[in-house]
């Protein structure tokens, strides 16, 4: 029955004896194995088993959660028809660049210049990875198939697989001349220079993205983003408090008992504060509108000054005197 059936005998050359006795006809896998996309339902393994061991086969293999589909889904991917498969060019790698500004370039934003090293397109071929002069010849390793055909003895007989060609990567065609520059991989790793807009009321770790000025992707493929990360520097005497600027203020005990006008320092630059008489250390004072410029939004925050009164740690006689007398005043 074998013999007289055409698509069986070819089953029957392929697979071995024990093609017809194991069940490998059509019934058990919907259209046969070749395209078929074989599960083996309907299929008893250990019956298999014993028909392998009663043939001169030895197996210790436990058959009863076997999945044929999983053993031949890469040789059987391809299936039965004849479309061809390509490698998919590979995207761009996302970038990541760490720049470090000024409080001030955060507070306002500002615009700088940023110099670092990416695959890029290759500006000699364009990407595309070969000459203008190059001819496009049929690929010499799979015959213009664009597949590469293997074949691996296994238990179950020899069986044959299909993958990609890597020469021409599935497309059966290939240069007869790579890029002189980048040597057919479209992309060279270059130095390339950025402006860099940095965007009002940015904080500290935030980013922002730039679109397709990652890495190139192969050969045509989508090109990575670059992602700007802030880093804010410290700045002695200031702290940064959401949109808030928080800034520390020495005077002495005279100031602080008499009260005065200090200068203050500023992202606009020095302002001056009146400091009432009677104050104390750790009073906070507000700056309306002397802060960070609201990210996305509208207005600023504020400048908040805290108070440090300094107290001397050595005094003159006359000024211990003077102490003295006013400690009796009040």
């Amino acid at each position: 029955q074998v013999l007289g059936n055409e698509q069986k005998r070819k089953q029957y050359d392929q697979f071995g004896a024990t093609f017809n006795g194991a069940g490998f006809g059509s019934a058990a896998g919907g259209q046969g194995w070749p395209g078929g996309g074989f599960t083996g339902q309907g299929f008893n393994w250990q019956d298999f088993a014993r028909s392998a061991g009663s043939q001169g086969f030895r197996t210790n293999i436990n058959f009863d959660d076997l999945d044929l589909g999983d053993i031949f889904s890469d040789f059987f991917s391809a299936g039965g028809g004849q479309r061809r498969q390509r490698r998919a060019n590979t995207a761009g790698a996302d970038l990541e660049y760490q720049l470090e500004i000024s409080l001030r370039d955060s507070a306002f934003g500002a615009e700088k210049i940023i110099n670092f090293e990416k695959m890029a397109e290759c500006d000699n071929c364009f990407g595309k990875g070969y000459d203008s002069s190059a001819k496009i010849i049929t690929c010499p390793q799979c015959k213009g198939s664009g597949r590469i055909t293997e074949q691996q003895r296994t238990i179950f007989g020899i069986i044959q697989s299909q993958s990609v060609c890597p020469t021409c990567q599935g497309e059966g065609k290939k240069p007869d001349k790579f890029c002189s520059q980048c040597h057919g991989a479209g992309r060279l790793k270059l130095s390339k220079q950025l402006k860099i807009k940095i965007p009002a009321g940015i904080n500290n770790g935030e980013s922002i993205k730039l679109g397709g000025q990652g890495e190139a992707g192969q050969k045509g493929a989508a090109a990575g983003d670059l992602y700007i990360t802030f880093r804010i520097k410290s700045e002695p005497g200031f702290e940064r408090q959401d949109y808030n600027i928080l800034s520390r203020q020495q005077i002495n005990i005279v100031q602080a008992a008499l009260g005065d006008k200090i200068g203050v320092l500023t992202v606009d630059g020095p302002v001056t504060l009146k400091v009432p008489a009677g104050v104390e250390s750790g009073t906070v004072f507000k700056l309306n509108g002397k802060g960070v410029v609201r990210l996305h939004g509208r207005g600023r925050g504020d400048h908040l000054v805290e108070i440090a009164v300094k107290t001397p740690k050595k005094l003159s006689r006359q000024a211990k005197k003077l102490l003295e007398e006013l400690e009796q005043e009040l």
